[in-house]
């Protein structure tokens, strides 16, 4: 396998490119994109420098597919993922359910501390401070217990939102990282679960 050094400057250029369009838009280009944003006269051209990063081993082409780009990592695994996108949160007060199956994004796993199971789109600003926006995709690990401190989404009483857990001696808040808002105190009375724990996010210019 040739490794990066040994790479032309124009092919480690593609190669970044091909990265940060995954980055940035949840996909890989396409031949003709590739050759709009270097100036190739066709998408042969295109197609050629590809061709030579497949044979690199740096990645794989899926036939017949327009987008069909896949970056591997050094033991020649694919390092793109696809993760649903199932719906919203509310960073504010808590928002009913929306969980049904929105779009799949195609994304590098190493976007996240940990491969997501599924997406979120973040309503509401009461995660500022942690630099969750609105209009953010949060990536979200699932799990059913969280440590103190922890960005979770949980449902209370059938209402989904994002917060940091805390538990206290006789309570468990949800609190916002806004000033403007207050924290959300637990009753007894009330349903609440964890439904998963925050493992980064995509945001969208």
């Amino acid at each position: 396998m040739y490794s990066m050094s040994i790479l032309s400057p124009r092919r480690t250029a593609i190669l970044t490119f091909i990265r940060e369009r995954i980055a940035e838009q949840g996909q890989p280009p396409s031949l003709a994109e590739i050759a709009e944003a270097f100036g190739f006269a066709s998408r042969s051209v295109a197609r050629k420098h590809v061709q030579a990063l497949t044979e690199a081993g740096l990645i794989e082409v899926i036939p017949h597919q327009a987008r069909g780009i896949r970056l591997l990592d050094r033991a020649g695994r694919t390092e793109l993922i696809e993760v649903p996108v199932l719906g919203r949160v509310a960073a504010g007060a808590p928002i009913g359910p929306d969980v049904a199956l929105h779009e799949h994004l195609t994304l590098d796993r190493n976007t996240f501390s940990r491969v997501p199971d599924y997406l979120l789109r973040v309503q509401g600003d009461s995660m500022i401070d942690d630099g969750i926006l609105d209009g953010d995709l949060v990536g979200i690990s699932c799990a059913q217990e969280a440590r103190e401190g922890q960005i979770i989404v949980a449902r209370l009483d059938g209402e989904v939102t994002i917060k940091r857990f805390e538990r206290g001696i006789d309570s468990i808040r949800l609190m916002p990282r806004n000033p403007a808002y207050s924290p959300i105190v637990v009753g007894p009375d009330q349903d609440l679960s964890i439904e998963g724990v925050f493992c980064g996010l995509l945001r969208r210019d």
